[in-house]
């Protein structure tokens, strides 16, 4: 009778800092060209799916964000093609395809799930008391990771008195938002016109943060793009 019970699922080993740090990167900026809360106006292109972390392709209407995402993606060996194609009549737009190969998607769907999960955990969780020197390293890395995603491909929400960005997924705006305090910076919510918009005040919490997701110019694209 034992052997007749059904077998529970394996819980995956959680991935090591390395790996979440870039996997997680690519899930947020993944969520970051999810579909908007509210009808897109006419004459606007189609938003990407609502959950692109599930299909072969992530688009990007942002170089850096496309070459980010390919540059984590090669990390994390996953093959992808880069399609570029242009549009619109008078204001002219790039759209930047990055299509995983069939071989390849059951691996990058996993890595994604699994990197958003447990950084989403590591972020939204409190601090653990007694929490280990790899763990109070990482845990900011993260948070620069997601404000970094976010950044690139997010939309910019900037005034003179403030960094901001829109999104429509309210766990990565609540991810920004506890990030931002782990890296000593206080951070707002705030809802906008189908949207969230998390900003930082102008001056030392602006730079802060920049400062924070500027990747060293060995590590490729993005360094500019953020700044």
């Amino acid at each position: 009778m034992l052997l007749d019970r059904p077998r529970l699922p394996a819980v995956p080993a959680p991935l090591d800092w390395v790996t979440l740090a870039d996997a997680f990167e690519v899930a947020c900026l993944l969520r970051c060209v999810s579909a908007p809360a509210a009808p897109v106006r006419a004459g606007r292109r189609p938003p990407a799916p609502a959950h692109p972390h599930a299909g072969p392709a992530a688009e990007f209407n942002r170089e850096d964000a496309a070459l980010r995402m390919r540059q984590l993606l090669a990390r994390l060996e996953i093959p992808v093609r880069h399609e570029v194609a242009t549009g619109g009549l008078r204001r002219r737009y790039e759209l930047h395809r990055l299509q995983v190969a069939h071989e390849h998607r059951a691996a990058y769907a996993t890595l994604v799930e699994a990197g958003w999960r447990q950084g989403r955990r590591e972020l939204l969780g409190g601090p653990a008391s007694g929490a280990s020197a790899p763990r109070r390293t990482w845990r900011p890395r993260l948070a620069a990771a997601a404000w970094r995603a976010s950044l690139l491909a997010g939309g910019r929400h900037v005034r003179r008195h403030i960094l901001g960005i829109r999104l429509t997924d309210r766990e990565l705006a609540a991810v920004l938002v506890r990030g931002a305090a782990l890296l000593e910076v206080p951070a707002l919510l705030r809802p906008g016109a189908g949207c969230f918009v998390v900003s930082v005040a102008d001056g030392p919490d602006r730079d802060r943060i920049l400062r924070s997701v500027t990747l060293d110019p060995a590590t490729g694209p993005g360094v500019a793009a953020v700044g």
